[in-house]
């Protein structure tokens, strides 16, 4: 590894864990730990939603079909901003008004807190392995790159995520978020033109193009897997305890919609961006079989880059996966903490729930180590994210994430309808074949994992109504929310007014300006390696100014008092209805 890259590398490293050590001040309680205090930004919500979905695993799952497959890559990742804008519209403004921590705890007030402990021991389970799938992609990156173990990296990184993790917790977690998202969109906007020029320009790509590379859809991944992928992903955002966490962080049900919004604008973007590369590599050596097209990515950017920014491109993967751990360690956490834990020792201080959170934070981490260290002995990263995707996402976050618009749903009938789910897909995941001799497909596997549930949840609504059926349990969830409300004390609307119009809270200052400080401290470290990178200067050195313009326009600036809070008074008034049900 050239020792410029490996400035590169461990600079950008330092980086971001400073930045998240430096909230280490931040969780002092529960609320703060995994919700930020309930006034993250919606555009720092946003983007930190889009990098928790997004890790390193999107080079080398996707553009593995990418590589092997050409545009239908990018068709499987359209799905996702679909599901993003129906989320923005519908669901993550539901999922705010229930002012809940977690989802957890949602399902503890709508299901009764027996349902909510399984379902909170379901998704430990499957977390282990969704976080084992993210750190897996960023060992077989260094591997290629650098030569070093699998074992190693793996260990080395997940430490490291640990570290700002367990201190600082969600401020920790949205504000490394968005550095990544900075710094990883500029290298790949340069990988994109310098691999172009590689092989002289679009039509001689599109001349030397395999037959069907530029195909929506092919025999393995069909129209019909597109479907039940576009159905997997919205269940998958809307239920997904992780995801949900950016809905109920958020000020206001309005905050939330955009949320949505911005992760499916920029699924209908950045997908076209990041395969055009790995396909552009088929041309350049057409010759990779089986799963060293995983590596396709990367060889690529090892073809084009100037040295230096590969280490910075390298740093971004990296950590671009680490917010994908780390979102998802810190609510395991917060679920093992307050919805397990915290239910049996109602007495706990909230020091003692603080120690819990971190240690527990901790103790999943290492969990997660070791199931990164034994994907490659279970089939590959590609068929561990697909099957896993089949076989627990619509049976897992489907039924909780309909009850939150369903009046029929019970703690009983969402908890049958997860199990048969699992059971169908258990049936023809493992039984099938040994019984046929053949398996499903990868369309057939994705249509059965997201149609029972879907189905035995229609069956369960049309059965409830024509017998008219009403769950208690919805009836008990409508009266505890009255008393919370009754509960909660009342507020001037001046004064209401007033405090929404204050700038920002003290950790929504400090997240704005350490985003600011980091960006801007890679604008300059973009700039400085664009001199040493002979004959694409131009492109890099571009690039850091624009970064540098990106940091300055976060940094955050005093406004006018008087004028905010006449402006938010009127806002609030006008939009009161929103926040009644």
């Amino acid at each position: 590894m050239p020792y410029l890259d490996l400035i590169a590398v461990v600079v950008f490293s330092l980086l971001v864990v400073i930045c998240g050590m430096s909230f280490s001040g931040s969780g002092k309680d529960m609320k703060s730990f995994f919700a930020g205090g309930g006034a993250v930004p919606w555009w720092i919500s946003g983007l930190s939603l889009f990098m928790s979905f997004f890790s390193a695993g999107t080079f080398v799952v996707w553009g593995s079909i990418a590589y092997q497959y050409g545009w239908v890559a990018v068709a499987i990742q359209w799905t996702m901003c679909l599901a993003g804008f129906i989320i923005g519209f519908i669901v993550a403004p539901r999922w705010q008004k229930t002012g809940v921590l977690t989802a957890a705890e949602f399902i503890t007030l709508r299901m009764g807190y027996r349902t909510q402990k399984i379902y909170s021991y379901l998704f430990l389970l499957i977390s282990l392995f969704t976080t084992g799938a993210f750190l897996y992609p960023v060992a077989k990156i260094l591997q290629v790159y650098t030569g070093v173990p699998v074992y190693l990296t793996t260990i080395v990184l997940g430490l490291l995520i640990l570290a700002y993790t367990a201190t600082g917790g969600l401020w920790a977690v949205v504000v490394t978020d968005v550095l990544q998202f900075i710094v990883l969109t500029a290298a790949v906007l340069i990988v994109v033109p310098l691999a172009f020029g590689k092989i002289g320009g679009l039509s001689e790509m599109i001349q030397k193009a395999p037959d069907h590379f530029f195909d929506l859809h092919n025999n393995e991944y069909s129209f019909g897997f597109l479907a039940a992928f576009a159905l997997y992903n919205l269940f998958f955002l809307s239920g997904n305890w992780t995801y949900v966490q950016r809905y109920t962080t958020v000020k206001t049900a309005r905050d939330a919609k955009k949320v949505g919004w911005l992760f499916g604008a920029l699924y209908l973007v950045s997908p076209v961006i990041w395969m055009l590369p790995p396909m552009i590599y088929r041309i350049v050596n057409p010759d990779l079989q089986g799963l060293n097209s995983e590596d396709a990515y990367l060889l690529i950017c090892k073809t084009v880059l100037p040295v230096g920014v590969m280490g910075l491109m390298l740093g971004g993967m990296v950590f671009a996966t680490s917010s994908s751990v780390n979102t998802t360690l810190n609510i395991t956490s917060g679920v093992f903490t307050n919805d397990l834990y915290k239910a049996l020792f109602p007495h706990s201080t909230e020091k003692k729930l603080m120690r819990v959170a971190r240690l527990s934070t901790v103790v999943f981490g290492v969990l997660t180590i070791g199931v990164a260290l034994v994907i490659p002995y279970i089939g590959g990263i590609v068929e561990v994210v697909l099957s896993l995707a089949a076989f627990t996402g619509g049976a897992m976050y489907l039924p909780p994430l309909w009850a939150l618009f369903s009046r029929k749903q019970t703690g009983r009938s969402v908890l049958w309808v997860t199990a048969i789910s699992l059971l169908i897909n258990l049936f023809f995941k493992f039984l099938f074949p040994v019984l046929t001799g053949t398996g499903l497909s990868r369309s057939m596997e994705m249509i059965v994992g997201m149609g029972a549930p879907v189905m035995l949840l229609l069956a369960y609504e049309i059965w409830a109504l024509q017998s008219g059926f009403i769950s208690r349990d919805y009836e008990h969830y409508v009266a505890e929310k009255a008393i919370r409300r009754t509960a909660a004390p009342a507020q001037p609307a001046e004064a209401e007014a007033e405090a929404e119009a204050e700038a920002e809270t003290e950790d929504n200052r400090k997240g704005k300006k350490v985003i600011a400080l980091g960006t801007l401290i890679t604008g300059v470290l973009m700039g400085l390696l664009g001199l040493h990178a002979i004959g694409t200067t131009w492109v890099v050195a571009a690039m850091g100014g624009v970064i540098i313009i990106a940091g300055w326009a976060i940094y955050p600036r005093k406004t006018g008092k008087l004028k905010t809070v006449e402006i938010s008074y009127n806002k609030e008034e006008k939009k009161a209805s929103d926040y009644v049900e």
